[in-house]
C-alpha cells in the first residue's frame, strides 16, 4: 500500500464515505499478509517507495499469480524479476493487464501511468549486445520507479569511438548505470567522461577466465574511476533501483 491509497482511505472514512469497519478491514493487513508460501511486504510501498518485488526464479507460476493476487488491490504497479517465458505466460493469462518483456525476463503491471518522480535523466549503457537482456532489466526497473530514462546499446571498449559519438548525452544524465561483461572496461571509462554517479553492472557474459562474471565484477570494484558503484553479477534490477533512488535525491 503506497501513501496515496492510505491517503483515500483515511479521507474516505473521513467524509463517510466508508465505514469504520469497512477502514479497519482493509487496515488490517497494512503489515504484512502470511499465505502460507510467502509473507507479502504490504508496508514496503509506505516504508520505502516502491512496493515488494516478486523474484521469480524458484518460485511457481501459481505462487506467482497468488502473490500478485494479494498485491494487485493494493499497489499501482508491481515487478516480476527473473521469470521465464513459460511462468510468464501463465501470470499474463490470468492478469491480461501485464506486460511481459521477454528480453528483460520481466513482468511489469502497472494499474495508473506512473508519476515521473525522478530529477533527471537516467542513462543506461550496455558494453555489447549480449548485455542487454541485463540493462533492459536495469531499463524497465527505474522506467516502473517513475524516471526519465534512455538507453544506448553495444558502445564497448573494443570500438570505443561508437561511445564517444554519445558524449552529448552521456553529459545531460544524471545518473548512469553501465552494463558490461568480458573484462568490465566500459564503466571505469564513461565514469572518467562524466561528474555524475556511475553504477557499474557486470555480466557473467564471456569465455573461460571470465569465470560466470567475476573478472568483470573484479575490474570494476577496482576501478581507478571514483565515481563508479558496483552491483552484483547480472544485477540489473538493482542497478535500476539505485538509480531511481539516486535520481530522486
Amino acid at each position: 500500500m503506497d501513501i496515496q491509497s492510505l491517503k483515500h482511505i483515511l479521507q474516505d472514512l473521513a467524509s463517510s464515505r466508508i465505514s469504520v469497519e469497512d477502514a479497519a478491514k482493509t487496515l488490517q493487513r497494512i503489515s504484512f499478509e502470511d499465505i502460507e508460501y510467502a509473507h507479502i511486504d504490504h508496508h514496503r510501498s509506505l516504508r520505502k517507495g516502491f512496493p515488494e518485488v516478486i523474484f521469480g526464479e524458484g518460485k511457481t507460476a501459481d505462487q506467482i499469480v497468488g502473490i500478485m493476487e494479494k498485491m494487485l488491490p493494493q499497489e499501482n504497479v508491481v515487478l516480476v524479476t527473473r521469470i521465464d517465458q513459460t511462468k510468464a505466460d501463465k501470470v499474463v493469462f490470468r492478469f491480461p493487464d501485464a506486460v511481459y518483456h521477454n528480453d528483460a525476463r520481466m513482468i511489469v503491471w502497472q494499474k495508473t501511468e506512473i508519476p515521473n518522480q525522478g530529477k533527471g535523466l537516467i542513462l543506461i549503457i550496455s558494453a555489447g549486445t549480449s548485455d542487454i537482456p541485463v540493462a533492459k532489466e536495469a531499463y524497465l526497473t527505474a522506467k516502473a520507479m517513475g524516471n526519465d530514462v534512455k538507453s544506448v546499446f553495444d558502445v564497448g571498449v573494443s570500438g570505443i569511438h561508437r561511445l564517444f559519438n554519445y558524449k552529448k548525452l552521456l553529459d545531460q544524465a544524471s545518473v548512469l548505470i553501465v552494463v558490461a561483461g568480458m573484462e568490465g572496461a566500459l564503466p571505469s571509462v564513461v565514469a572518467g567522461m562524466v561528474s555524475r554517479p556511475v553504477i557499474a553492472v557486470p555480466t557473467s557474459i564471456g569465455y573461460g577466465v571470465s569465470l560466470g562474471g567475476l573478472t568483470a565484477l573484479f575490474a570494476m570494484l577496482n576501478s581507478c574511476s571514483s565515481n563508479v558503484a558496483v552491483v552484483n553479477i547480472d544485477n540489473g534490477f538493482g542497478a535500476g533501483y539505485m538509480a531511481a533512488i539516486i535520481n530522486r535525491v
